[in-house]
C-alpha cells in the first residue's frame, strides 16, 4: 500500500480510525486478534523431534555409539557373548539425549521469558486517552506519540511533526539524520529513502517530536519484508562458552591420547582386546566434560532470571560474565542515585533581592506563581491527580517538578495551555541545553525560554544578571537544580531556518530551584561499593556545585578526589586525562562526547566501566562502556537498545545487586568447572594408575560412563543455583586480565583428580584383596562405589570457598536434591541384583560397605587440611 502518497484524513477513513482519538479500546482488541502481534516472526522453532536428533550428533555420542557398535561386534565373535552391555550403552545414550533436551529448553524458556520482559514500549492514544502500552499491542490505525529517543514501533504516516528527524541507516543505510515532515504527500514510487512524511518500524527519532497513524505492524512493515529473507541464522556463543568448547577439545585430544596409552598397556598386559576397547572408549567419553557448554548457558539464564526480580534485566548474557569483574560504574545522578521526584524549593523573580521558599503549604507570591505559569507553558512533561491522591508524572522529572509547583499554586496545565495556546517551540537538546516555546498570551507572540543558567544568561540583554548570578550560587550550593526562566515579545512567527534567533536578545525572568533527594538504598550501595574495592562515580549535566554537593552526601566524593567540569574536560588532552582520570569522582555539565572520553580513559587505566543513561545522546557510552546500564523508567529506546543491562527500577542500588549477582554466577560456573574437571582426570588418572600398577582396568565401560552420567552432571547444575556468598563485596573485583582458566584453578583440579584417583584405586584393591578372594569384579565394584561416592562428598568441599564447617549445609536444596537422587542411583546398581548383575557389580560384605563410606568421606578431612594450610601461608 502507496501509503506516503496519501494525507493523514485518508488513511484514517480508510482504517477506520480518528486523527484526534486514535482508535477505540474494543477496535483495538478485535484489530489485535485479527492482524497478530506487532513483532517479527523469528525463525521456526526447533521441535522436540529435532533438538533430539541434535543431541545425537554431539562427538562424544558418536564415540559413544562406537563403543555400542563395538561391544556388540565383540558379543558376535565371542561364543559366551551378551549383548546386554551394548543395550545399557544405548540406554545411557538416550537418556543422556533427553537430559540435553531437557537443559536445552529450561535455558531457551528462560531467555524467552527475558526477551519478553525487554520488548519496548509505545505511547498511543486510545479513545481520546493517551497511554503507554507493549509495542507488540500496536495496530493498524493506533495514532502513536513520537519524542527524541524513540524507536519508532512501527511504519506509520506523520500527521503532525516538530523538527522531527529519525535514524533509518537500519533501512537505508543513510547515516545522516533525515528529516522528517507531516506535510503534504510523496509520489507513489518514491524511494524509500526519499517518503518524507513516513516514519518506519525499527528506525529511531533523534530529534524533535511528533505523532503519527500506524499504517504497517509485524511482518507487513518494511522491516519485517527485510526479516522474510533472513533465515537459518544460528545463536551465537557467549565468549565463556567459546573458551569451554575450546578447552573441551583440547582436554578431549588428551584423554583420547591417554586412552591410546591405556589401550596398550592393557594389550601388552593381556587384557582382552574387545574389553580394553570399550573401556578406552568410555574412558574417552568419561574424561571430555561434554555437559559443560549446557550447564553454562542453564548457570547464566537462571542467574540472569534471579536478577530480572531484583530489577535488572539483562539483554546479552556476556554481560554477565564481565559484571563480576566491574571495577568503576558511572553513574547519573538523576534518578539513579537521587529519587527522581524533583521537588521544586525556592524562586526567584527579577527584581528580589532573595530567592523565596515556596515549599510550605501557603500560596506563593503573586511574581512567583507568575514565573511557575511561564515556566509550565514552557513544559512537555505532564503532572495528573490519580484516584487514589497521587500524582502521576509524566516526562521529564525536571519539567513536572515544575508543573506540579504551578498546579500546588492553583494553575492547572491543561487551563494554561488552553488560555495561552503554543504557537511554535524548540525541543531540548543537550548541546542547547535549552528548550524554547512561543505562546499567544493577551493577543501577543511570547517566547519563553528555560534551562541553565550558565547558557542562558549569555541570551539575555536585560534583566538583573549579576543578582541572578549570586542567587543561582546559593542555590547551587544548597545542592538545588536551578532552571533559568527568559522571555521575550515578537510580532511575527520565524521561519524554520531562523528558528535560532527566538533564543537571542531575551529578557530575564527569574529562577526556579529544586531538589531531588538522594536515595536512601543508593547510599548504602556506594558503601558496599567502595567495600567491595569498586569506584563509584557521579557524571551528571547539572552543576558542579550541586553535582558536588549531593556527591558528598552520597559519599561518592571524599577527601583528596575531585569535581570537573565539561568545560574542564575539553581543556584537557587525551593523555592527560588518561594519567588524571582517578583524581575525578565527580563530571559535571558534560557532553555525550566527554562521556565517552570519561569511559574510555578509566578503561585504558585498566579498569571493567559499567555506564548508565537514559537518553538517545547516552547511547555512543553506553556502547563504549564494558557494561552499559540504561534507565527502564526514564531511559529512552535507544538507550535500551544500546545497553547490555536495563534497569527497570533507574535505582542505583540495582547496579551494585546485579554486580554482585553477577561475581555469584561467576563464582557458581568456576565451581561447575572445577568440580566436573576434577572428576573427570579423576576418572583418566584411576585407569591410567590402575593400568601402570598392573591391577587391569579397575572399572568397566558401563560402569565408568554410569558414573559419568549420574554423579557428575546434576551435582554440576545443582552447584549453579548456589546462593550468592554473603562475603562475595567483601572481596576486591577480579582483574581484568584474570581469566578462569588461571594456573591456580589447574593445580586445585589436579591435585583433586589424584586425590580421587587415589582414593578409587586404594578402594579397588581393598576390595580386590582385602575384602574380597582376588575377583576382579570385587575390586571393581568397590572401586565403583568409591569413585562415585567420593565425588559426590567431594562436591561440597567445592561449594565450600572457606571452611565447610563454616557454610549452612542446607542453603543449597537443589544440591543436596541432585547428590540424593546421584546416590539413589549409584544404590540402585549396587543393591538390587538383576540390575547389579547388569553392572557387573558384586554383592559386598559389610566390613567392605564401611571402607567404601570411610574413603569417600575422606575428602572432606584431606581438602580442610590443604585449605588451613592455604589460609596459613596466606596470612604470612
Amino acid at each position: 500500500m502507496t501509503w506516503h502518497s496519501q494525507t493523514p484524513e485518508q488513511i484514517a477513513g480508510q482504517l477506520d480510525s480518528d486523527l484526534e482519538k486514535g482508535l477505540s479500546p474494543s477496535q483495538a482488541a478485535d484489530l489485535l486478534g485479527r492482524v497478530g502481534e506487532n513483532k517479527l516472526q523469528g525463525k521456526k522453532p526447533k521441535t522436540l523431534l529435532q533438538r533430539f536428533l541434535a543431541q545425537l550428533k554431539d562427538t562424544m555420542v558418536i564415540i559413544l555409539m562406537l563403543a555400542a557398535v563395538v561391544s556388540t561386534v565383540m558379543a558376535f565373535v565371542d561364543e559366551h557373548g551378551d549383548f546386554l552391555e551394548p543395550v545399557v550403552i544405548v540406554g545411557i545414550v538416550l537418556l543422556n539425549a533427553c537430559l540435553g533436551v531437557a537443559q536445552e529448553s529450561k535455558a531457551e524458556k528462560a531467555l524467552e521469558a527475558l526477551k519478553d520482559m525487554s520488548t519496548p514500549h509505545a505511547r498511543v492514544i486510545r479513545g481520546g486517552q493517551a497511554e503507554v502500552i507493549s509495542s507488540t499491542e500496536l495496530v493498524p490505525g493506533d495514532i502513536i506519540v513520537l519524542e527524541a529517543g524513540d524507536f519508532v514501533p512501527a511504519d506509520a504516516r506523520l500527521i503532525s511533526s516538530s523538527s522531527l528527524q529519525c535514524e533509518e541507516s537500519a533501512l537505508t543505510g543513510e547515516s545522516v539524520p533525515v528529516q522528517k515532515e507531516a506535510a503534504g504527500t510523496v509520489p507513489e514510487d518514491a524511494p524509500l529513502g526519499d517518503r518524507h512524511n513516513m516514519v518506519y518500524s525499527g528506525c529511531s527519532v533523534s530529534y524533535g517530536r511528533g505523532t503519527a497513524i500506524v499504517t504497517s505492524t509485524g511482518m507487513s512493515t518494511q522491516m519485517g519484508s527485510i526479516a522474510a529473507l533472513l533465515s537459518g541464522e544460528e545463536d551465537g556463543q557467549t565468549p565463556l562458552q567459546h573458551k569451554l568448547e575450546q578447552m573441551g577439545k583440547i582436554l578431549g585430544l588428551v584423554a583420547l591420547a591417554v586412552c591410546a596409552v591405556i589401550f596398550v598397556i592393557g594389550l601388552l598386559g593381556g587384557t582382552p582386546i574387545g574389553e580394553i576397547l570399550l573401556t578406552a572408549i568410555s574412558l574417552a567419553v568419561a574424561a571430555i566434560p561434554e555437559g559443560l557448554p549446557a550447564i553454562v548457558t542453564i548457570v547464566l539464564a537462571m542467574g540472569v532470571s534471579r536478577m530480572v526480580k531484583k530489577n535488572a534485566i539483562i539483554r546479552r548474557l556476556p554481560a554477565v560474565e564481565t559484571l563480576g569483574s566491574a571495577s568503576v560504574i558511572c553513574s547519573d545522578k538523576t534518578g539513579t542515585l537521587t529519587q527522581n521526584r524533583m521537588t521544586v524549593l525556592q524562586t526567584w523573580v527579577d527584581g528580589e533581592d532573595r530567592a523565596e521558599d515556596i515549599s510550605r503549604e501557603e500560596r506563593p507570591s503573586d511574581p512567583a506563581v507568575a514565573l511557575l505559569k511561564l515556566g509550565t507553558l514552557c513544559c512537555d512533561g505532564t503532572v495528573s491527580a490519580q484516584p487514589d491522591g497521587t500524582l502521576k508524572h509524566i516526562g521529564d522529572p525536571t519539567e513536572t517538578a515544575i508543573v506540579a509547583a504551578a498546579l500546588r499554586a492553583g494553575e492547572e496545565q491543561e487551563a494554561l495551555n488552553a488560555a495561552y495556546p503554543r504557537q511554535f517551540d524548540l525541543p531540548f537538546d543537550s548541546d542547547r541545553k535549552l528548550m524554547t516555546t512561543v505562546n499567544l498570551i493577551d493577543d501577543q507572540l511570547h517566547v519563553i525560554v528555560k534551562g541553565a543558567f550558565d547558557i542562558l544568561s549569555e541570551r539575555c540583554v536585560a534583566g538583573d544578571v549579576e543578582t541572578a548570578r549570586r542567587i543561582n550560587e546559593e542555590m547551587g550550593g544548597e545542592a538545588l537544580r536551578v532552571i533559568c526562566v527568559a522571555h521575550k515579545v515578537i510580532s511575527l512567527l520565524p521561519l524554520p531556518e531562523d528558528a535560532a534567533e527566538l533564543e537571542q536578545g531575551l529578557t530575564l525572568m527569574g529562577l526556579i530551584g529544586m531538589i531531588d533527594p538522594p536515595r536512601e538504598e543508593a547510599r548504602d550501595a556506594i558503601a558496599t561499593c567502595l567495600k567491595a574495592g569498586i569506584r563509584p562515580v557521579m557524571i551528571t549535566g547539572d552543576h558542579v556545585v550541586t553535582a558536588s554537593a549531593i556527591a558528598r552526601q552520597m559519599g561518592i566524593l571524599k577527601e583528596g578526589e575531585r569535581a570537573i567540569t565539561g568545560a574542564e574536560l575539553a581543556a584537557m588532552s587525551e593523555e592527560e586525562l588518561d594519567r588524571r582520570i582517578a583524581e575525578f569522582s565527580v563530571y559535571a555539565r558534560v557532553t555525550p562526547e566527554d562521556k565517552i572520553r570519561i569511559v574510555k580513559a578509566w578503561q585504558k587505566n585498566g579498569q571493567i566501566v559499567s555506564m548508565t543513561g537514559d537518553g538517545v545522546n547516552d547511547a555512543p557510552a553506553l556502547k563504549a562502556a564494558d557494561i552499559g546500564c540504561a534507565m527502564g523508567i526514564t531511559g529512552t529506546d535507544v538507550a535500551k537498545g544500546a545497553a547490555d543491562m536495563v534497569l527497570t527500577d533507574d535505582n542505583f542500588a540495582t547496579i551494585v545487586v546485579a554486580v554482585k549477582e553477577g561475581r555469584g554466577i561467576f563464582q557458581n560456573i568456576v565451581k561447575s568447572i572445577e568440580f566436573l574437571l576434577s572428576c573427570n582426570i579423576g576418572e583418566i588418572l584411576t585407569v591410567l594408575g590402575s593400568m601402570l600398577l598392573s591391577f587391569g582396568s579397575p572399572l568397566t565401560a558401563i560402569q565408568l560412563l554410569w558414573v559419568n552420567l549420574v554423579t557428575d552432571g546434576l551435582p554440576a547444575l545443582a552447584l549453579g543455583m548456589d546462593p550468592v556468598d554473603k562475603h562475595v563485596m567483601d572481596e576486591p573485583p577480579r582483574p581484568k586480565s584474570q581469566g578462569i582458566f588461571n594456573p591456580a584453578l589447574w593445580v586445585h583440579i589436579v591435585l583433586q583428580g589424584l586425590m580421587i584417583a587415589g582414593l578409587t584405586i586404594t578402594g579397588y584393591a581393598l576390595g580386590r584383596y582385602v575384602f574380597g578372594s582376588d575377583l576382579v569384579e570385587e575390586g571393581r565394584t568397590m572401586a565403583f562405589l568409591v569413585l562415585a561416592c567420593s565425588q559426590l562428598v567431594h562436591v561440597y568441599n567445592i561449594r565450600a570457598k572457606g571452611s565447610l564447617f563454616a557454610q549452612n549445609p542446607f542453603a543449597n536444596k537443589y544440591l543436596n536434591g541432585a547428590v540424593l537422587c546421584s546416590l539413589a542411583l549409584i544404590l540402585l546398581v549396587s543393591l538390587i541384583p538383576p540390575v547389579a548383575g547388569v553392572f557387573g557389580m558384586y554383592l559386598l560384605p559389610a566390613k567392605a560397605w564401611l571402607a567404601v563410606a570411610g574413603l569417600s568421606l575422606l575428602p572432606i578431612p584431606l581438602v580442610e587440611l590443604a585449605k588451613l594450610v592455604s589460609r596459613v601461608f596466606a596470612k604470612k
